[in-house]
């Protein structure tokens, strides 16, 4: 129970960094968009523009952690490792990644101090959790 709650408390963690990251993430390629509009035009861009098609990715595993977590079940140490996985396949180190998300997200890394700090607070969580023993 104990290991329960703290993969519970991992993921809930990482899921609030991951939120930071991806609010980040629209917000540069938003000034990179230029001009949007009313907030709900901007949120129609995000969902629907070919401009951000590439952040849906992680917007899709991140709904996919919450509903997870919405669940009333106990959470593996192998599911949350599998969490962990699908991340580091989209924002690295994993070398069997998507590549094409790797290459967007690594040209906001070059290019934003704010992403990068996201970043690290997402791969600080990450390391913690561990494959299932």
């Amino acid at each position: 129970m104990n290991s329960e709650l703290s993969l519970r408390t991992q993921l809930t963690s990482l899921g609030r960094a991951l939120r930071d990251l991806h609010k980040r993430l629209i917000e540069v390629e938003t000034q990179y968009f230029g001009a949007v509009g009313s907030p709900l035009e901007h949120l129609h861009l995000v969902v629907n523009h070919p401009h951000f098609a590439w952040i849906q990715k992680l917007s899709s595993l991140m709904t996919e952690m919450d509903e997870r977590l919405g669940d009333e079940k106990d959470i593996s140490a192998a599911e949350a490792f599998a969490f962990r996985t699908a991340i580091e396949e989209l924002i690295g180190p994993n070398e069997k990644g998507d590549m094409e998300f790797r290459a967007r997200y690594n040209a906001l890394l070059h290019d934003s101090p704010d992403v990068v700090m996201a970043h690290g607070a997402v791969r600080q969580i990450l390391v913690g959790i561990l494959p299932a023993k």
